[in-house]
């Protein structure tokens, strides 16, 4: 087995991602990959919802209608990155994290086993053939969104991870260089 797989994975913009997307079948086979993740303690702390269709279309109203409520100033160019964002992949599905406060299994490892299943849907689309990219920007962070997402509380989106067909080749960027990420630990 190699690790060039691991070694090949680009995420593509959303912007460079269209139609095709997963058909039932291959959505399926990805949320069920995703979910096969680091989970201690068994809680499945995630959450999934999918964005597509006309949906991304109105996605993309109701966060610039939050937008301009929120900052009545933001600029007609933010609005529109707001309204387009979601109109070029042909599937957004929204990971969120579900985290049991209180729970002997601390909040940290809850929120990570929610960014494996991102990370796993940005492997498994691209192991399908399709390209992804994982986003967040304000509205991951934003109280108003996420009720319309319909979070519960202790609910968190870890990020929209947008996958569809890429247009055109992904570039490959500057990596960090290993030798400038890693220390042995001595005693």
């Amino acid at each position: 087995m190699s690790l060039e797989f691991l070694n090949q994975r680009l995420s593509v913009p959303s912007r460079q991602l269209g139609e095709p997307g997963p058909d039932a079948g291959q959505i399926d086979a990805l949320l069920n990959a995703a979910i096969h993740v680091p989970d201690h303690g068994r809680l499945s702390p995630w959450r999934l919802r999918l964005i597509r269709g006309e949906a991304r279309r109105q996605f993309g109203e109701r966060l610039a209608q939050i937008h301009v409520r929120q900052d009545p100033g933001v600029s007609d160019k933010a609005l529109l990155k707001d309204r387009e964002r979601y109109l070029f992949a042909p599937l957004i599905v929204v990971v969120i994290a579900h985290v049991l406060d209180g729970h002997k299994i601390p909040p940290q490892e809850q929120i990570l086993s929610a960014g494996c299943v991102a990370y796993n849907l940005l492997l498994g689309a691209q192991a399908l053939g399709f390209g992804a990219q994982w986003l967040t920007g304000w509205a991951a962070y934003d109280s108003a969104v996420a009720e319309l997402l319909g979070l519960e509380a202790g609910e968190r989106v870890i990020g929209f991870i947008h996958i569809g067909t890429p247009i055109e080749p992904a570039s490959e960027h500057p990596r960090a260089a290993l030798a400038d990420v890693l220390a042995e630990w001595t005693p």
